[in-house]
């Protein structure tokens, strides 16, 4: 539509996010390459390492925002970043991702949507004037992906209840392995946060997330943040769709 005209794009997708740690697919824009176990591991749980579902969950203001301006500082090192298991754009081949923009919308009854538009590393990246011109259209992206809401649903957006008690996935892969602040630090891990960023979001020493990491490990025997991914991955493969 509209989005098309003002800027190219080789994939879409559009997502609303609940409350309760729960994702709805509300447009499915996403190429014919796009491995459908990815999406529907996403689906099952992945979205929460999602910068964009975080983006919801944490009140950002409505707006089309860059990826790399949202995402914690390690996200693009992270596993989830990199990982064809579970991010729908991202292949064993060529098609990762170059950049990926996306229209932040609150919704009614606690949920929040993201409209995402991306390229592949065979494009470039969206140039200011076209982030610019998008930016124009968020009036009437938001209006149309408000009508995207269940049957019922009205009223004003309403803040998101607490992500760190509302994310079930997390808890059933890890909470009975690990104490609730440690499963809080691997949340942020799993998430792309450095030891110092996890730091700041807590309000603690960074040697203390040091610490935190390494009884992480050991309670789970294992010696590595990609052996930590692994472990959710796994997680994913046994779950039921919401």
């Amino acid at each position: 539509g509209l989005t098309r005209l003002t800027a190219s794009f080789d994939m879409s997708c559009a997502f609303a996010y609940g409350p309760g740690g729960t994702a709805r697919l509300i447009h499915d824009g996403y190429s014919a390459a796009v491995s459908r176990t990815a999406l529907g591991r996403y689906m099952k749980g992945g979205f929460l390492l999602d910068p964009f579902y975080v983006a919801c969950t944490t009140g950002l203001a409505e707006g089309l925002w860059r990826m790399r301006d949202i995402a914690p500082d390690g996200f693009f090192a992270s596993d989830f970043a990199s990982s064809h298991e579970v991010h729908p754009c991202i292949s064993q081949e060529a098609g990762t991702l170059i950049e990926e923009i996306g229209f932040v919308v609150p919704l009614a009854a606690g949920e929040g949507a993201v409209y995402s538009l991306m390229r592949h590393r065979d494009g470039l990246a969206f140039s200011a004037e076209e982030f610019c011109a998008l930016s124009d259209l968020c009036p009437l992206i938001a209006a149309c992906l408000r009508r995207q809401q269940p049957p019922g649903v009205h009223g004003q957006a309403a803040p998101m209840s607490d992500p760190y008690g509302n994310e079930r996935v997390f808890e059933a892969a890890f909470g009975n392995r690990l104490t609730p602040t440690q499963l809080v630090v691997t949340r942020l891990v799993l998430r792309g946060h450095s030891n110092l960023s996890i730091g700041k979001v807590m309000n603690i020493a960074e040697g203390t997330v040091r610490i935190h990491r390494k009884n992480i490990y050991r309670r789970l025997g294992i010696s590595s943040q990609g052996a930590l991914f692994r472990i959710f991955i796994d997680h994913l493969n046994g779950r039921q769709l919401y």
